[in-house]
């Protein structure tokens, strides 16, 4: 059987408005995404995720879809994108899409039928229920906010539910209309060369059908009736058989936001339901030694043979790794990157990763996002030019710009963070069997997480204070994140100084 292209490879995740902007409005686009494809393939990533680009009303920045099957005008449009997908498939990149199933935007036609009668056509394509004791239907809360998950409907007397923003009326996946016109919509999609999805809420798609109340916990509710069920992993059996019709097969990569290693391996099913699984447990661990080993490790016991790990370090919904782990150390910011591209997996980078781009601290009056999340979807910084590269000079984009060094900058210094990632990348295409190699840990001292790769590699990073010794290898030092110590021979003991990291081939 052939290797799947993600099997081996690293996805680059973009979120559009803030890539490039190629018509000078501040805000980024399609356009500006093939203007620089070019350094994509340079880089080395073989796919790249898209954040939503489909028409919405922007409540939640694109996961608020109006319509499933066009392109939100201020991002381009549907033939720029099929250009796009043209022009990275000559470089041999791949595009995957946001798909947000969970929910609609209110504005969705859909939903306008929906409630205009109780009798509508798709009045069961959304979850509806009559109140309880003078309030909602149940106990369930909503994401944003911490409210109910319900709103009240005057027209038809009725609670609509939606797990996230009240713009967001979820849909109601015990109906077999949403689920043949999903069915259509990924094969709209596929058939324009679009190479799989990222599926937003991957784990909340169908609610419990009695509509019970989520048991307490210390922390408020647990939420196993509103999120999580078991039934949706039926819809992604569904959709595995769907994208093996075409070849290739298509990739969906879950937003399975759970932090139990054991629950993200069950949407793998037996190799029969989503190929990548996010993993947030990993994502949300303390930059340290210990916990990280120990996210990794009882991630690979827990997925299937027949399943393959994903690891990320930032996305648009969190602080980005370079603040929220690294506090701004280059050092550190070196051994995230380094430690998540020599595990066994797909590695998917966020824009900017590759830079070491940091959080950025946006100003009330400039704030866009109502969950605050602007600091980590701030724009490229391209080069040292007026606009950044990014826009136009003298254009306000719609984010100010963050901090941090610049991909002109980096591209000129063989030892920036930019060089090592890329480095990596290489090491990983070029070092046959190296990305499919078993991982086991190995015995370090404390701060310090080391691993075998196979028989033929080892890597280690010291996380601690102080300068340590990994025992027991001999080899030579294939790439480290202090460049200068790249080719160096190791004979019997591996010394790292704080906050250092090494990919020994060894002996």
């Amino acid at each position: 059987m052939t290797t799947p292209w993600w099997r081996n490879g690293a996805i680059y995740q973009i979120y559009p408005r803030s890539f490039a902007d190629s018509n000078g409005d501040g805000i980024g686009d399609l356009g500006g995404i093939i203007q620089h494809l070019d350094y994509l393939e340079w880089l080395g990533v073989d796919g790249i995720w898209l954040n939503p680009v489909h028409p919405s009303p922007n409540k939640d920045w694109g996961y608020d879809v109006a319509d499933y099957c066009n392109v939100h005008p201020e991002l381009g449009d549907l033939e720029t994108l099929e250009a796009l997908v043209e022009e990275a498939g000559r470089r041999g990149i791949r595009v995957l899409l946001d798909i947000v199933p969970n929910h609609t935007s209110d504005q969705h036609a859909w939903f306008v039928d929906s409630r205009s009668s109780r009798s509508a056509d798709h009045r069961d394509w959304y979850v509806w229920a009559d109140g309880r004791d003078g309030g909602p239907p149940n106990n369930w809360r909503s994401t944003f906010g911490g409210g109910p998950a319900w709103t009240f409907d005057e027209r038809t007397g009725q609670y609509y539910l939606h797990i996230f923003l009240p713009e967001q009326p979820d849909l109601n996946w015990w109906n077999d209309g949403v689920r043949d016109a999903f069915d259509e919509i990924l094969r709209f999609w596929f058939d324009r060369g679009i190479a799989g999805f990222r599926i937003d809420v991957a784990h909340g798609l169908v609610n419990d059908r009695l509509l019970r109340d989520d048991p307490p916990s210390e922390d408020g509710l647990r939420p196993v009736h509103s999120l999580n069920r078991p039934e949706v992993h039926d819809v992604y059996r569904r959709w595995r058989k769907l994208c093996e019709e075409y070849e290739p097969a298509r990739l969906l990569v879950g937003e399975t936001h759970v932090l139990d290693p054991a629950v993200m391996a069950s949407y793998y099913g037996q190799g029969d339901e989503l190929q990548l699984a996010f993993n947030f447990a990993f994502v949300y661990a303390p930059f340290e030694a210990e916990s990280l080993r120990e996210v990794v490790e009882l991630s690979e016991a827990a997925i299937p043979e027949l399943g393959w790990p994903v690891w990320t370090l930032s996305n648009h919904d969190v602080i980005r790794f370079p603040t929220r782990w690294c506090d701004g150390d280059e050092a550190k910011v070196r051994c995230a990157l380094f430690a998540m591209l020599c595990l066994r997996g797909t590695a998917v980078l966020y824009y900017g990763d590759e830079l070491g781009m940091q959080e950025a601290e946006v100003p009330q009056e400039r704030r866009r996002d109502m969950d605050r999340r602007d600091g980590a979807r701030t724009p490229m910084l391209w080069s040292h030019e007026p606009g950044h590269g990014f826009t136009r000079a003298g254009v306000e984009p719609w984010l100010p710009f963050g901090p941090g060094a610049n991909v002109a900058e980096q591209r000129e210094d063989p030892e920036s963070i930019l060089a090592l990632c890329r480095d990596l990348l290489a090491l990983r295409r070029q070092r046959q069997g190296f990305v499919d190699a078993p991982y086991a840990s190995l015995p370090s001292p404390e701060g310090v997480w080391a691993w075998s790769r196979g028989t033929r590699y080892a890597a280690a990073i010291n996380l601690g204070g102080e300068a340590a010794t990994v025992g027991g290898l001999a080899g030579s030092i294939l790439l480290c994140t202090d460049r200068q110590r790249d080719g160096e021979l190791v004979a019997g003991a591996l010394p790292l100084g704080p906050s250092e990291g090494a990919l020994l081939e060894l002996e």
